[in-house]
């Protein structure tokens, strides 16, 4: 047996601040649901006339802009902005320290350790790179597959634009970006700023888990090639 910090606290809040959040983007989605319409057809009253109309990525909310101020769906203010904010803040940190946790090897009188078998850490630690390494790969295909698939004309792909074929400037692979250049001389991003900058973000919470999991096997496998030595000792005395 060896020490294991004890982090099922930290995974139920994790798991409990996800759903959370889950449920709470949901609700402020469905908010969104054609609000935009409503605010240019005068549905929505707000301070003065309306200038614009612009989606913000977290909380999810659709934001009408008047002269006198702006008016938005429940994301965009109030309490449940407030309690959304603060559930990220909790299953960002939780999930950070848990993944550095899982690390680490603290001895086994310590208050905050628990006993744990190296088989059992590596099933936890490859449990967690399973679940975040996953999330990651798959926002970023979604994200970059058309860079993945060939970076100099990203932005003509999945269309049949025939002589109208946008140029792609400045591609980058990580984060997954570049910028579009038509033909009539309008420019825009590949992915809007929110969708490439997350895949950056999530990154990292893959590649602590990764960390994890390597440690967990090597030290996993350095047991396993010491364990016949440590029979054969007392055979030679």
């Amino acid at each position: 047996m060896h020490g294991s910090y004890r982090t099922n606290g930290l995974w139920a809040a994790v798991g409990f601040s996800f759903a959370a959040l889950s449920l709470g983007v949901m609700v402020a989605v469905f908010a969104m649901l054609e609000y935009d319409e409503r605010c240019m057809h005068g549905l929505v009253e707000g301070p003065g006339k309306l200038l614009a109309t612009r989606d913000q990525a977290f909380p999810p909310a659709t934001v009408c802009e008047f002269e006198g101020g702006e008016v938005s769906t429940i994301g965009g203010h109030g309490p449940f902005n407030w309690l959304m904010w603060a559930g990220m803040a909790v299953l960002v940190g939780c999930l950070l320290v848990a993944l550095v946790a899982e690390c680490l090897q603290p001895p086994l009188g310590s208050r905050l350790a628990v006993p744990m078998t190296r088989g059992a850490k590596l099933r936890r630690t490859g449990a967690a790179f399973t679940v975040l390494g996953s999330l990651f790969a798959g926002w970023y295909a979604l994200t970059g597959w058309q860079l993945l698939a060939g970076p100099s004309s990203a932005c003509g792909r999945g269309a049949d634009w025939g002589s109208q074929q946008p140029r792609t400037l400045d591609p980058s692979l990580f984060p997954p970006q570049a910028t579009c250049q038509y033909t009539s001389g309008l420019t825009r991003r590949l992915n809007p700023e929110w969708m490439a900058s997350l895949a950056v973000e999530l990154a990292v919470p893959a590649l602590l888990a990764g960390v994890g999991f390597g440690l967990a096997l090597w030290r996993w496998s350095t047991e396993r090639r010491a364990a016949p030595e440590r029979v054969r000792e007392p055979q030679a005395s």
